[in-house]
């Protein structure tokens, strides 16, 4: 069984039996990046991805199931990412900080159809929970450094961590949002995204009492 239809270059996208899902979850990306998350229907992401507009029931509900799916492969790319920046801390916990906040903005940047599903589509999580998992399991490796951060503080100015990783993840968010991005909606910055968010996060974890050398193990 096979489907095709001539793509917008003038090469050839097509559906082998097997692969359908796999098509409409590309359909769905390159979809996001022209036309951003509310742009195009379910029968457009199939005709995109050359097949009939009754082929993606077979693999997803409706549209949103679709954009779920796209979103929580989003969260799985993005936890890995944000896991290897971390590496365990090494060589300390505010150097292995640093590279993650990097590493947020550098997803945001190379991945902005994942980042756009994850963030802007406003897919209901309580209807999705492997998506929500996803999710949560990408947090975690923020919370995993703030944890470590504030174990290192004196006890009785320590803040909770989980407080720490959601001021970080706010300010990571905002920053990739506004002046990181890989589209079109990215505004101009006199400096680099990076150094703004490193420069955020040093003053905010300063302001906390972590001072130069706290954080060595």
């Amino acid at each position: 069984m096979k489907w095709s239809s001539s793509g917008r270059g003038g090469g050839e996208r097509g559906y082998h039996h097997g692969n359908l899902r796999e098509a409409l979850i590309a359909a769905a990306l390159a979809l996001i990046a022209e036309k951003g998350p509310f742009g195009f229907s379910f029968v457009e992401a199939a005709r995109w991805a050359g097949v009939s507009p009754a082929a993606p029931y077979r693999h997803f509900a409706d549209r949103e199931e679709l954009m779920a799916e796209v979103a929580r492969r989003g969260f799985d790319k993005f936890a890995a990412v944000l896991a290897a920046a971390w590496d365990g801390g090494r060589p300390d916990a505010m150097a292995a900080f640093t590279r993650i906040g990097r590493a947020y903005l550098a997803f945001a940047r190379n991945e902005p159809a994942y980042y756009t599903a994850m963030f802007e589509a406003g897919i209901p999580l309580d209807r999705h929970p492997e998506l929500l998992l996803a999710s949560e399991q990408a947090f975690a490796v923020l919370r995993q450094g703030a944890d470590v951060i504030a174990a290192k503080m004196p006890k009785g100015a320590k803040p909770p961590a989980l407080m720490m990783a959601l001021h970080i993840w706010a300010m990571a968010h905002g920053i990739a949002s506004l002046f990181g991005r890989g589209d079109a909606a990215r505004r101009r910055l006199p400096m680099t995204a990076d150094d703004l968010l490193e420069a955020g996060v040093l003053v905010y974890l300063r302001g906390l009492g972590v001072g130069a050398g706290d954080e060595k193990a």
